[in-house]
């Protein structure tokens, strides 16, 4: 089994896709994971539980919803985790750009994608060990300086922002001795990306895995990609 530095993972988002791939690969390197969905209905995850020998809790939370959000606080408040991962995101017709998107639906992605992650992050920094890892999925995406191409406009633009806002709470918290992490799976074939994508999951997501191992206890923010190489902001 591969030695793995974060033995205790508090997973955001893994019903499916990327998170449900996150959840397998760290109990598959034996650490314990609790790992949140959104809704009370059954999910691919939940069937991933009776092979964990109690490795693996689910929690419920949509954490765009502040009230979900204080209350899984209180449910956890007595635990402590090496890894807090938060994978959320929601994306928008590529199309889109600032002239034909609807209001509600930049707020959407600006909430979901950059905001919501961020006070996640603020809510559950205490309950993260001194020298563990707080990390987020981004996304290749957000990178101002990479973007020579367009499209995607306003998913760039929240994942941008959401860079941003990371930069900020680096910035507030100077000198504390966490690891910080912005993400970059890459274009992973999922519901999300889309059939097109270059990636499969297992290309991804063992690799990004290897990636987060990798900072453990190095302190300071990175945004780096699936293959642990630096992202340009």
């Amino acid at each position: 089994m591969t030695t793995e530095p974060h033995r205790r993972v508090l997973l955001i988002g893994a019903s499916r896709g990327l998170g449900l791939a996150l959840a397998q690969q760290y109990l598959a390197r034996g650490s314990t994971v609790v790992a949140t969905v959104r809704g009370s209905g059954p999910t691919a995850l939940h069937q991933v539980v009776p092979g964990t020998e109690g490795r693996l809790t689910i929690e419920t939370v949509d954490i765009t919803e502040a009230d979900q959000v204080d209350a899984l606080r209180t449910r956890l408040a007595a635990q402590r985790f090496d890894l807090l991962l938060v994978n959320a995101g929601v994306t928008d017709d590529e199309s889109d750009t600032v002239a034909t998107v609807s209001t509600s639906e930049f707020v959407r992605l600006m909430v979901t994608n950059a905001l919501s992650p961020m006070r996640l992050v603020e809510a559950f920094q205490d309950l993260v060990e001194p020298g563990g890892t707080i990390a987020i999925m981004s996304s290749g995406q957000g990178s101002v300086a990479n973007n020579e191409r367009g499209g995607f406009e306003i998913y760039r633009a929240s994942k941008a922002a959401l860079n941003q806002l990371m930069r900020s709470y680096a910035a507030r918290h100077r000198g504390e001795p966490r690891t910080l992490l912005l993400l970059a799976p890459g274009w992973v074939r999922t519901d999300l990306g889309g059939p097109a994508a270059p990636l499969t999951i297992e290309e991804s997501i063992p690799n990004l895995v290897e990636a987060v191992a990798a900072q453990h206890a190095h302190g300071g923010l990175q945004y780096l990609d699936y293959l642990g190489r630096t992202v340009r902001w």
